[in-house]
C-alpha cells in the first residue's frame, strides 16, 4: 500500500513560480564577467538545487575564499531578482493546491537552495508566506543537493517522519536529494524533461500543479 502523505516540501525556484530562465540568464552574465561561457543546459545540469558556495568554485575552477564568493553571489542574485521582478507570478495551480493540502490537514514548507533574499523576495511578492509551516534554505546546512540535509531538515522542522513526506521538484538533483532523503518526488517540468526526473527517482511528473496526476493526490487526501 502506498504511504500517507502527511507534510509537502516545496523547492522554491521552478516549482512555486517559474522563475529558472531569470536564474539561468543571470547565471550566464555572471560567468561571462568571469571569463566562463556556459548554457542554460550547463545551470540545470550542474547548477540547479546546489549551493553558490559549491556553484562558484567549480565554475572557476579554483579555490575562493568565503569574501569572494559572497561578493559574487550577492551580484548574481541581486541581477536575478532584478531580472524577475516584473514577472512573480505563482506558478498555475500553486494557490489552488496549497488550499487542498491545508483542507486536508498536509504541513507545507519550503526546501530551496536559493538565498534568504531570493525566498524572502519571491514569498513576500506572491504573499504565501503565512502557508509555510517551515521555510529552511542553503545557509542552514553543510551540502546542497543533491545531498538530503535539506529535506531532511525541512521534515524535521514540520515535525514529520520523512518517509511522510512529498517533495516538489524541478531539478534531476533536487530529486535525488528527495530520494535520498527516503521522501517521494513529484518532477515539475519547467526546467528539464518527464525522462530527466524519472531517471532521477521521481515517481511521477507534471508540467505545473494544476491537474495533478490522481495517483500523487491520493496520497494526501487520505489524511483527512
Amino acid at each position: 500500500m502506498s504511504p500517507t502523505i502527511r507534510a509537502v516540501l516545496f523547492d522554491l525556484d521552478g516549482t512555486l513560480v517559474d522563475n529558472m530562465p531569470f536564474h539561468i540568464d543571470a547565471w550566464i552574465e555572471t560567468a561571462r564577467s568571469l571569463g566562463r561561457e556556459i548554457t542554460a543546459a550547463t545551470v540545470m545540469r550542474d547548477f540547479a538545487g546546489r549551493r553558490n558556495e559549491e556553484i562558484l568554485p567549480a565554475l572557476l575552477g579554483r579555490p575562493m575564499s568565503p569574501s569572494e564568493v559572497a561578493s559574487i553571489a550577492d551580484a548574481k542574485e541581486a541581477r536575478y531578482r532584478e531580472l524577475f521582478g516584473p514577472h512573480v507570478a505563482p506558478l498555475r495551480g500553486a494557490v489552488a493546491l496549497l488550499d487542498e493540502l491545508s483542507a486536508h490537514g498536509v504541513l507545507c514548507g519550503i526546501a530551496s537552495a536559493a538565498p534568504k533574499p531570493n525566498r524572502d523576495f519571491v514569498l513576500e511578492a506572491l504573499g504565501l508566506r503565512s502557508r509555510f509551516r517551515a521555510v529552511v534554505g542553503a545557509e542552514e546546512v553543510a551540502r546542497g543537493k543533491p545531498a538530503p540535509d535539506l529535506f531532511l531538515l525541512g521534515a524535521s522542522r514540520l515535525g514529520v517522519d520523512p518517509r511522510e513526506v512529498l517533495v516538489f521538484e524541478d531539478a534531476h538533483l533536487g530529486v535525488q536529494a528527495a530520494v535520498a532523503a527516503g521522501m517521494l518526488a513529484c518532477g515539475v517540468t519547467t526546467g528539464e524533461p518527464p525522462e530527466v526526473l524519472t531517471a532521477a527517482g521521481a515517481m511521477t511528473t507534471a508540467p505545473d500543479l494544476e491537474a495533478l496526476p490522481e495517483v500523487l493526490c491520493a496520497l494526501w487526501r487520505r489524511v483527512a
